[in-house]
Formats: structure tokens, C-alpha cells, sequence
């Protein structure tokens, strides 16, 4: 029999498309292969669908790729779904997509899919119709009142502030509309002037409609977000542990940069409350999904008040499944991974069709015609360096997408202060490094001496600082483990950008011009500044000389900025590397091979300030990358063995990422085509929407089959000495 297809929906009509479009990928990433045949389906802001290449699935933003649909993916209509797919896993978001618009086409077509049917789906989305269900059960929600479209378009606020008063409601207030998610068009007013504005805001939030508006009370007290799945085998509902969430307070509300940027939020799972109130939010949070018909899961949103009452302010038919999402959270407290949560997920819907028994056959015939000995692959995440939290995401990143069929992954987290501890599952999906290190206890502690008794091969997911200068790189040297990347020499080197620069001018290729500053030198040369300008001139790069992620990096265009950039610098650091502004097309360019390496399709990095921020590196949505970059293919090609031959020339192995710019003939002061280094990432960025993953699927390689490659290549540079034998490893107490 062959493998249930399962459809995994993306994309959307909504302004929630990028969130759905990463939750869609994460599906895609943790869906089981060996049970399911993986269709991931793309719809676009204007309906239309397509099956979605796999080189597209793993970008950054839609806007990476969406002009290329037409010509590249499999255009299909709603009509011929049901020859692609037998099951639909909605990753989608927001309206036509959990208001029962996407359920009703799936039931026309009789396709099963996952979640809230089709009152349970409209209701959920619906913020005022939701309420008056709750309110009708019994379950309190957030005082207020609607101001509907047509009072809006008079915008008459003298009117709405006397509803204010009516209603016994006190600023602040919150402002959102009746129809949207992920935060969208909220906003915490705090008088009456900024009232017109929050309306306006959450009328037109959505690009397709004009829509009603809530003004409800602020709710004081515990923020929570509440996870309810359905057991299928007894038919019960199973609230998880709540997680608390604790909201920036220069904003007073959970926004959409905390829901989804690396190291952002604030969360405990379970929350921090008695037992009893555990309970309460629990059994509140189940008759919710009872009053509002929801199936299979749910997640609500709520207040545990100081009075002890639950306030429910957003529930919701299906949950975002970004990596380290409350979902996920809160199941990995209940020892379930990514692929068994979703597994899991599928399986209520599959019984609920009585489809479920076909699909476990199939499986257990797929398993036991496998017979592999696996590979102990240990992936250290965290660390000490300013991009601890994009480590965190790579190393999860890599233990999620190791091949269950030849590797066994042990997450390994390093503490502050490079300490290595085994962590869960509950530990490896919390949202930042400083929640992981709060529950650490010196039962998880493991020596460094420790891991060839525990691992076969490490695969190092840090960033920066000792991950990346060559100490772990000696460390693993003098272990004997084989690791990924480049060696001692290379890691260093490219650590120091000021050296590599110099080194690579002397081997011929083309560099900024730029100079190292101590911060002794400019506190002892009050003119230092301006003699800087004057050899150099404006517009400047201020950056460190040994740090990434765009950490610390300014562009300055005045003598006051600049003298700004460095007094910001130098409170952190001891030097600044000062660097002419390049002109040219930015590139980012893969590179994969030890002793012949390739360079992969360059993409374009395209910022919106001048300087690529980290936002828009790692914030879904937030960033642009084109892969290809628009170029003609002779400067592609020109590009590839340019980057080629510098990551030779620097002794990169395994795999890196060099940045740089192009400069056509007509920009290049030379007045020929030019390649200008800017530096050199030996152990890159590997977090689910990462550049280099776009550029790997240009040549046909997913992102397993990609760190497999790499993990190869890494055998072969540093496993040449592995000569220790495994051992039952030793728990170190100190």
C-alpha cells in the first residue's frame, strides 16, 4: 500500500501568511517519512495554489520566492486537490484559513483535515461572537464593547469615549480587531488622544477588509497561553501544562517580534502559579474547547487574574508550530518530540475517519526492512557569545533535522560559562538560553572528557566567541572526536576580521579599505575620530573585529554618528575594525567541500537600513533573500569561484558562508567585475529559514541531506585520529 499523502497547507490569503508559511515548513520538517508522503501545498496572497518546490520550502519569506512560482512549481486548483493529497495538515493562519473558509472547501471535497470543523473554526475566529458563546457558559472574558465598521468610518471619538464611560472602562485599554491573530493590529491605549489611531489601526489591519474593532478592559494578572489535545484511544481531553508568558513591558502586550524572534520572549512552562490554579486554567481552558466545539487541539489564551478568576481573551482552533512554539512546548513536558506531537495530531483525525489501522501497517512493514546501526551524534547549542540565542535555534535546528534512520541526536547545551549539560526535550524547545539555564541541575552535567564516551561525531551548533575562534575546534582535536567545519587555524583566522582582511589583500583579492581602533587609541587621540574620516571618508561600517550576527554593527554617515558608534562599541569592546562603505550588490554564498569545494547559488541579501539587522535575518517575514541572486549567470559564475577560491585560500573545510559584495565594471573602480570580501562564517547560521538552506535546495539537497553532507565531510577532515572506544558515560556532580 502506498504512503497516506499528506497535504500540508501554507501560505495564505491572510496577513498571517509569513507565520503560516514557517509553521508549514516546521510540519514539514517533523513529519514522519517513514508513515507519511510529505506534499507541501502553497496558496499565495491572491488564492492561488501550487505544490511547492523544496528548494522554496525553506526560505526565509515568501517574498523569496513567489515570483518564481509560475514558472517552477506545480500549479494545481482546489478541484484537483484530492488527486494530490488523502489527508490536509493546515499550517495556515488568520482568516480564510481557521474561520471555516479553508474548512468548507475541504469538506466539499471531502478531504480530512486537521482540527476545528466548521462552527467550532468560524467561531473561534470570530472575537465577538466568541465571546457571547463564552459568556453564555459561564466563562468570563475581558469587558468591553464592539465599535462596529460603520461607527468607525464617522470615527466620532467623543461617541466611543462616552461608550467608554458607559461601559465603567478605565485606560489603559486594548484595542484589536474582532478578526485577526499573532497580535496583529493590538494596541495598549493609555489615553484618550491615542484612541483615533489604535481604531484606524485595527479597522485596516488586514490588506482584504475593513473590519470591526473590540475595546475591552486590560486584564491585570497572569498572561497564559493553554495547549488542549484530544486522547483518541479513551476520547478525553488532555489540557497540557500552561505556559506563563511575561510580556516586554515598554509594550504591556505580547507582540508579534516576542512570539517569534530567537531569545525575545519571556515564558515558564509550567507557569508560575499554586497547583490549584494550574487546575483551573486547565479545566476553564477544556470547556472552552467544549463550548466552542473545537477538535483535535486548541490553544487558549487567557489571564489568571489576582482574584484567582480566568479571563479568556483568544482562543484559537490551531496553533502556530514555529519550532519552539507553545505546542511544542508544552507537549515536550509530556515527553513527546516534534515528529510525535504531530504524529500524534494526524493520528486523532486518521481515527476519527477510520483510517488510522491501514497506516500503521504500512509503517511497521517501512521498519523493518530497515536495519542500521546509528551514528551517536552529540549538537552542542548556547554558549557564551553574543549570538547565543541563534545558536540555541541552529542547534535545535540540527538535533530536529538529523536523520532518525542513521543518526541518534544528544542535545548538548553549553552554559555561560561553557559548561555541557544533556537537556530534554522540555529544555531543548524553550524560547531562549536563559530559561534553558534555570533548570539546570549537576545531574545533566557531563565533562568535556566526557563526550567520545557518549558520541561518535559532535556537530557544533554555536556561534561566535570560544564556538567559533578554535577552542572548542582544540578541544574536540584533543578529544579525538571528529567535528563539523573548519580546523583550529581556520576558526581563528576568520574569527579576527581585520587579519583575515589583510591576509586575504596580500593573496590578491579585493577587501574594504580599513583600519583596527583600540579603544586605548581613542581615549588617548580626542581627534583620532576625524582623522579616521579623513583617510577613509563617509559613509563608514563600524562593526567589532570578532563578532557576527550583525551584533554591534553601524552605519554612519556624520562625524557625530560616528563618534557615537564608537563610544556604543567600546563600552563592549576593546577594538573596532572602521571599514568604507562598499557599493554593489550584497551577497551571501554557501560554500561545501574539504579539499574541492564548491561554492553554492549566491543569494542577495536585501535590507531595508543600510545594514542587514538581525530581525531580518532571523524574524519570519522579516527578511529579504533572493536565491539565485539577479545576476547575470557569467557574474554567478564569477561570484561561485571567486568565494571558491577565498574559502581555500582562508583553509575553510566542511562548509562556510562568506559574505561580500558584487560590483559590476560600471561600479567597480577598476573598471572591471569585482568580488569584495567582507568576511567569513565558518560555522554558519542553521536556523530553519537560513540562507545557505535556500541555497543547498537550489542543487537538490533538503535540509537532512544537507547536514548529513556535512557531517560526511566533517568525517573525513577530522575523524582520521577517532580511535577511542565508546564507554558508558559518567555523570560529573561538582
Amino acid at each position: 500500500m502506498a504512503k497516506l499523502r499528506v497535504g500540508v497547507l501554507m501560505g495564505g490569503k491572510s496577513i498571517e501568511k509569513e507565520v503560516s508559511f514557517n509553521s508549514g515548513r516546521t510540519v514539514c520538517d517533523h513529519l514522519d517519512a517513514n508513515r507519511y508522503e510529505i506534499v507541501p501545498i502553497f496558496q499565495t496572497h491572491t488564492g492561488l495554489l501550487y505544490i511547492l518546490p523544496q528548494h522554496f520550502l525553506h526560505r526565509g519569506k515568501i517574498s523569496d520566492f513567489e515570483h518564481r512560482l509560475a514558472t517552477e512549481a506545480t500549479a494545481i486548483q482546489w478541484d484537483t486537490l484530492p488527486h494530490y493529497i488523502d489527508f490536509a495538515y493546515i499550517a495556515m493562519h488568520g482568516s480564510y484559513a481557521e474561520d471555516g473558509t479553508l474548512q468548507g472547501i475541504l469538506e466539499l471535497f471531502s478531504i480530512p483535515y486537521l482540527g476545528a470543523k466548521l462552527l467550532g473554526s468560524s467561531l473561534s475566529m470570530d472575537k465577538i461572537m466568541q465571546k457571547k458563546f463564552l459568556s453564555a457558559a459561564g466563562i468570563l472574558t475581558p469587558r468591553g464593547f464592539t465599535v462596529m465598521v460603520d461607527e468607525l468610518m464617522a470615527l466620532d471619538i467623543e461617541r466611543i469615549n462616552q461608550k467608554i464611560i458607559s461601559h465603567n472602562l478605565k485606560y489603559p485599554l486594548v484595542v484589536k480587531p474582532y478578526h485577526e491573530g499573532s497580535s496583529y493590529g493590538v494596541t495598549i491605549v493609555k489615553t484618550l488622544d491615542e484612541l483615533s489611531a489604535a481604531l484606524y489601526k485595527a479597522a485596516t489591519v488586514s490588506n482584504l477588509y475593513d473590519q470591526h474593532v473590540l475595546i475591552e478592559e486590560k486584564i491585570k494578572g497572569m498572561e497564559f497561553s493553554c495547549i488542549v489535545l484530544t486522547d483518541y484511544q479513551s476520547g478525553t481531553l488532555v489540557p497540557l501544562l500552561p505556559t506563563e508568558i511575561v510580556a516586554d513591558q515598554t509594550l504591556d502586550y505580547f507582540d508579534y517580534a516576542q512570539k517569534y524572534m530567537p531569545g525575545r520572549a519571556t515564558e515558564f512552562t509550567p507557569a508560575r502559579c499554586s497547583q490549584e490554579a494550574l487546575e483551573l486554567i486547565q479545566s476553564t481552558c477544556v470547556r472552552v474547547m467544549q463550548t466552542l466545539e473545537l477538535q483535535t487541539m486548541a490553544r487558549i489564551d487567557g489571564f489568571l487574574t489576582d482574584n484567582n478568576e480566568i479571563v479568556i481573551f483568544d482562543p484559537n482552533s490551531l496553533s502556530g508550530m514555529a519550532p519552539s512554539s507553545f505546542l511544542f512546548v508544552q507537549a515536550a513536558h509530556n515527553n513527546m518530540s516534534h515528529s510525535q506531537l504531530i504524529n500524534h495530531l494526524i493520528e486523532t483525525e486518521l481515527h476519527a475517519q477510520g483510517m488510522l489501522e491501514k497506516v500503521i501497517r504500512e509503517e511497521k512493514r517501512e521498519m523493518q526492512s530497515m536495519n542500521v546501526t546509528k551514528k551517536r551524534v552529540a549538537v552542542l547549542l548556547g554558549g557564551a557569545s553574543n549570538e547565543k540565542e541563534i545558536s540555541l535555534e541552529s542547534g535545535r535546528n540540527i538535533s530536529y533535522k538529523l536523520s532518525p534512520a542513521k543518526y541518534e541526536s544528544i542535545p548538548l547545551f553549553v552554559s555561560s560559562n561553557m559548561k555541557l549539560y544533556r537537556i530534554n526535550q522540555q529544555l531543548l524547545v524553550k524560547t531562549s538560553t536563559h530559561e534553558i539555564e534555570a533548570f539546570l541541575d549537576e545531574s545533566m552535567h557531563i565533562s568535556w572528557t566526557d563526550l567520545p564516551r557518549i558520541a561518535d561525531f559532535v556537530f557544533i551548533g554555536l556561534h561566535g566567541g570560544l564556538g567559533e575562534n578554535g577552542a572548542i575546534q582544540g578541544t574536540l582535536e584533543m578529544l579525538g572526536l571528529p567535528y563539523n567545519g573548519s580546523g583550529v587555524l581556520a576558526s581563528s583566522l576568520c574569527m579576527n576580521k581585520y587579519k583575515t582582511n589583510q591576509f586575504l589583500k596580500h593573496q590578491g583579492f579585493s577587501v574594504p579599505k580599513g583600519i583596527l581602533l583600540s579603544k586605548k587609541e581613542w581615549l588617548n587621540n580626542t581627534s583620532i575620530a576625524e582623522e579616521t574620516i579623513t583617510d577613509l571618508s563617509l559613509p563608514l561600517i563600524v562593526k567589532p573585529h570578532d563578532d557576527g550576527c550583525s551584533v554591534l554593527v553601524q552605519k554612519v554617515n556624520t562625524l557625530s554618528e560616528f563618534e557615537n558608534a564608537l563610544q556604543t562599541l567600546f563600552a563592549q569592546k576593546e577594538f573596532a575594525l572602521i571599514e568604507e562603505c562598499i557599493t554593489g550588490m550584497e551577497l551571501t554564498v554557501g560554500v561545501l567541500g574539504n579539499d574541492t569545494p564548491f561554492a553554492l547559488p549566491p543569494s542577495q541579501a536585501v535590507s531595508t537600513g543600510g545594514i542587514l539587522s538581525i530581525e531580518e535575518k532571523f524574524l519570519p517575514g522579516a527578511g529579504e533573500n533572493q536565491t539565485p541572486a539577479p545576476l547575470p549567470t557569467p557574474a554567478l559564475e564569477f561570484v561561485k569561484v571567486t568565494i571558491a577560491e577565498i574559502y581555500m585560500a582562508l583553509g575553510c573545510k566542511g562548509y562556510a558562508r562568506i559574505d561580500c559584495f558584487y560590483q559590476s565594471p560600471d561600479q567597480s573602480p577598476t573598471g572591471s567585475q569585482r568580488v569584495i570580501f567582507i568576511e567569513c562564517n565558518t560555522l554558519p547560521g542553521m536556523t530553519p529559514a537560513t540562507c545557505i538552506f535556500h541555497q543547498a535546495a537550489e542543487l537538490g539537497m533538503k535540509p537532512m541531506e544537507f547536514i548529513d553532507r556535512i557531517i560526511t565531510l566533517g568525517l573525513q577532515e577530522h575523524g582520521k585520529r577517532l580511535t577511542t572506544q565508546p564507554e558508558q558515560v559518567t555523570m560529573v556532580h561538582m
